[in-house]
């Protein structure tokens, strides 16, 4: 491996559930909403950021599959539209002390009351073995990502190809997952340092900055599916990540457990990673005229994601 300055940095991003834009698509909109963030907060990282290797884990055409089979549709022209308006919004935020509270309680549409639910309902339906029928309901694609190997190993493969060629090439490596991406993220990190098929080859390597953002991962429920929960407490996480770190928006129901740090401090006990970093920020980002908390947009361009991004350039 070359020396660490000389490494090449990549940021290599997955997505999460529903409907996706073309792979393309959805690139360039979370390449420019970091690109805004850091033009607004920190510029003299510009130049550093455009010469980054960035790169989409993308799945959309597999969670599309199971989502029209459901009947489902998706008006990919008008999504990517709404996308584009929302980022022009919040790319006029020019302050960032602007993205608190004060500004998030004006938004339209603003409720808490998805996250309410998940708060009071989620242990309650989890004891009682209700969990899985509501979630696959509500996100019927996650359901089959957690309850269909074969749909599963799908969608970790596009994650593990990626990831895996950035390894190879030796590169330091921000790992940026948005909601579900991020189980999708942790599932794929557990089996390259645990003892699977791909342990021999890629055991030995690490990924600098694992961010998750809206993420899950909290849940009881989405824990006792993670690969590696049932292993030997020795074996249960990954073992390749230095350091983790979560966003979670206020009203944001897909992390309604905001907190990483407690569920996986066993991680930093066994030292199989340095840190894990919760915070808490507000989710401008308007989506169809309401507010939508758990908007990858809005958590792209957030000066929390921001600061991560430009301390690590840095």
């Amino acid at each position: 491996m070359t020396d660490e300055t000389q490494q090449q940095r990549s940021v290599l991003l997955i997505h999460g559930r529903d409907f996706k834009p073309a792979a393309s698509t959805y690139l360039e909109l979370a390449v420019s909403a970091m690109r805004a963030g850091l033009e607004r907060d920190a510029p003299a990282c510009l130049e550093c950021f455009d010469r980054l290797s960035i790169d989409l884990a993308w799945y959309g055409d597999l969670n599309a599959e199971v989502l029209q089979k459901k009947g489902k549709t998706y008006d990919e022209h008008l999504d990517v539209g709404d996308r584009r308006n929302a980022l022009q919004k919040l790319s006029e935020i020019t302050p960032r002390k602007k993205f608190g509270i004060r500004l998030y309680d004006t938004l339209p549409g603003k409720s808490a009351l998805p996250e309410f639910f998940m708060d009071v309902s989620a242990p309650l339906l989890g004891a009682v073995g209700f969990r899985m029928p509501v979630l696959g309901r509500i996100a019927k694609d996650f359901a089959a990502y957690l309850d269909n190997p074969e749909f599963a190993e799908k969608v970790r493969g596009r994650l593990r190809e990626k990831l895996c060629a950035l390894m190879d090439r030796g590169d330091k490596i921000m790992l940026v997952t948005h909601g579900t991406g991020s189980v999708v993220a942790y599932d794929v990190l557990w089996e390259l340092s645990n003892d699977t098929a791909t342990y021999a080859e890629y055991g030995q390597f690490k990924v600098d900055q694992w961010l998750t953002m809206g993420s899950p991962l909290g849940d009881r429920t989405v824990q006792k599916r993670l690969l590696g929960a049932q292993e030997r407490v020795e074996s249960r996480f990954p073992s390749n990540v230095i350091s983790w770190h979560n966003l979670a928006a206020e009203d944001d129901y897909t992390c309604h457990d905001t907190t990483l740090a407690d569920d996986f401090k066993k991680m930093m006990v066994q030292k199989r990673v340095s840190a894990v970093h919760d915070y808490r920020i507000f989710n401008l980002a308007v989506r169809y005229g309401k507010s939508n908390p758990h908007s990858s947009i809005g958590y792209y361009i957030h000066p929390r994601l921001t600061k991560i991004i430009s301390d690590w350039l840095a």
